[in-house]
């Protein structure tokens, strides 16, 4: 069966890592996935539109993993592991745990075709109640956090894994009129 796993790689080395996946696999037999998110940041007087990883560290990929596969992976340099999010005292036969596919679905929706989450466009209204508008957020409203006008960023919650984890995304703030 195809499924989603998670890689721990060396930071900063994703898009490396991705690479040598790429090199190594067919395209049919596994693909791969490292979600930026684009956002921007203000340097010196100047604003600047960047990437920025979503996940630092980690590499998702899908696959109809099986033990070719698994050691094709583990011999990849600058992966550390396969995540394996089973209990410590189990015993378990596999040393990787695949992720929940409407984990999953939220982060293929927010990044789409692109592998990056582009802007949101959001309205907040007189009451601070958040209106998504068009975007990638669009749909997700509830999984905004929190909304920075100043740095136009998104607190979102994305669960993943069975943890909670916290990402900034930019969104550009529709001023009243």
């Amino acid at each position: 069966m195809v499924n989603w796993y998670a890689l721990f790689v060396e930071n900063g080395k994703e898009d490396l890592v991705q690479k040598h996946l790429h090199l190594k696999f067919d395209q049919c037999a596994l693909r791969t996935l490292v979600p930026k998110r684009k956002i921007t940041e203000k340097k010196e007087g100047i604003v600047n539109h960047v990437m920025k990883q979503m996940f630092p560290g980690y590499i998702f990929i899908q696959t109809e993993m099986n033990s070719v596969i698994y050691n094709d992976i583990k011999s990849t340099l600058r992966i550390y592991k396969l995540l394996n999010i089973g209990n410590f005292y189990e015993r378990k036969e596999t040393h990787f745990s695949s992720i929940a596919l409407e984990e999953m679905d939220v982060i293929l929706k927010l990044t789409g075709s692109e592998g990056y989450i582009d802007y949101s466009t959001v309205h907040i209204d007189k009451d601070s109640k958040v209106t998504v508008i068009s975007g990638p957020l669009k749909g997700l409203e509830g999984i905004i956090k929190k909304i920075d006008r100043h740095k136009n960023r998104a607190k979102i919650v994305i669960n993943l894994l069975r943890q909670n984890l916290t990402v900034d995304v930019g969104i550009e703030v529709l001023r009243p009129e």
